[in-house]
Parts: C-alpha cells; sequence; structure tokens
C-alpha cells in the first residue's frame, strides 16, 4: 500500500455524532484502525460529541482523532462535523457501526459517479429476525430511495450543501436528508454491509420496536411533529 504524502488533502471525511457511547467505542475505532490501513488516500476523521456524560471524548482524543463539541442532537451534530470537513466527500457513521473491508474505497468511487448512497445494511446479535429486518430495510431502500442512518449515509460535499444538509429535528432526519438528496440522483445502494447494533431491539424487545419504528415513520409521512416523534420514541 502506498503511502499519501503529508500534505495531501483528505479525499473523504467521515463524520461520527456520539453521546455517551464509550462502551461501543474501542470496536468503532478498531474498525477505523483496519478502515485507514486498507487505502492509499487521506481520510479525515471528525467526532462531534453532544455533551457526553462518560468517558467518550477521552476514548477518542487518546487515539488521536479530532472530536469537536456541538449542541446535543444528531442533526445537529452532524452538521456540526459537516461544516469542519475538508473533504469534497463526507461519510456520516453512527458510532456503533462496522465497516466491511474496503468501505473507504467503495465510497470514494460510488461518489464519483452519483450524488449520495448508503451500504447495505445487517444487525448484530443472535436473533433470526435481525436477518430478516435487514432484509426488509435494505430492499425497502432500494424501492423507495430512501436510507436510514444505520446504513451508513455518504454524499459529495456540494449536493449536501446544496439540499441544505440535514434539517435541524429531533428525529427522522435521515429520511428527510434522503427525500432531499433523491431529488438530485437516486442514491448509490452498496451491497457491502454495514453492520449496525441490535441493541435498541434487544433492549426495547424486537416486535415492539419494528412496530414503534413503522408508526412514528407513518406518522411522520403524515406530517406529525418530529418533536412530539422523539418523545414517543424516548
Amino acid at each position: 500500500m502506498s503511502i499519501p504524502p503529508e500534505n495531501s488533502l483528505p479525499v473523504l471525511s467521515v463524520v461520527i455524532p456520539v453521546l455517551n457511547e464509550a462502551a461501543v467505542l474501542p470496536s468503532l475505532l478498531a474498525t477505523l484502525e483496519r478502515q485507514l490501513a486498507s487505502v492509499n488516500f487521506v481520510v479525515e476523521v471528525i467526532f462531534v460529541d453532544g455533551a457526553s456524560v462518560d468517558n467518550s471524548a477521552e476514548l477518542i482524543r487518546a487515539q488521536g482523532y479530532s472530536c469537536v463539541h456541538s449542541e446535543r442532537g444528531r442533526a445537529q451534530q452532524m452538521n456540526t462535523g459537516a461544516a469542519q470537513a475538508s473533504a469534497g466527500k463526507i461519510l456520516f457513521l453512527h458510532a456503533d457501526s462496522d465497516l466491511a473491508d474496503g468501505s473507504f474505497n467503495a465510497v470514494v468511487a460510488a461518489l464519483e459517479t452519483k450524488h449520495w448512497g448508503r451500504f447495505d445494511a445487517r444487525i448484530s446479535g443472535d436473533a433470526m429476525m435481525f436477518f430478516v429486518i435487514a432484509f426488509c430495510m435494505n430492499w425497502r431502500s432500494r424501492l423507495s430511495g430512501i436510507a436510514t442512518g444505520d446504513q451508513g449515509i455518504f454524499v459529495r460535499r456540494a449536493s449536501f450543501e446544496k439540499v441544505g444538509g440535514f434539517p435541524n429535528q429531533a428525529l427522522m432526519e435521515d429520511i428527510a436528508l434522503s427525500a432531499r438528496l433523491r431529488k438530485l440522483s437516486s442514491p448509490a445502494c452498496l451491497k457491502l454491509k454495514i453492520c449496525t447494533s441490535g441493541r435498541r431491539w434487544q433492549q426495547r424487545g424486537i416486535w415492539r420496536t419494528i412496530f414503534l419504528m413503522w408508526r412514528l415513520r407513518f406518522t411522520y409521512w403524515l406530517g406529525a411533529s418530529p418533536q412530539k416523534l422523539a418523545k414517543r420514541y424516548e
């Protein structure tokens, strides 16, 4: 693998919002190290902390990564990170994500022809229902042109700025951004898998979480306030 010159400009910026994620950060940091070792271009990683009360920020900085502060709220944090990004291509990751080998290369290649895109998702855990949930999530995304944050949304910086970034709302910011970007192009749907944690399904119950998410999305489609939906989600 060739090593990029130290003064090379970043080709890809990775923006990761965090809020009390100390439990999952070691796994994510290991994933980032593996991805960074596999590319021959500069990747900029920006963590955005929303006032964590655990040692999330300390863990991040101890590994040499940038960690900026923002008001709490995933949309606000990701917009803050995007404003700090210096690359022309941006990948937004959740802190509980695990990327397949070659993901950074695939993102850069996909954004040469598409304005934006996402990965296929899989969900960590032993429950067979997780396979069904991920399968439905991926095919729904292909049919609708809508992606969720769990699928690792990536976008050209110019396109992100053109649509105004993430709307500053408490929930469904990923769906709202997708709807805006879909007007520019259909998404690049990478078959490479991004693994997201099954913790929210395990904590609340699989079927209960499925019904909750579908109800929230349906009422959002009907025009319900994202702030009210966030209260129901919490």
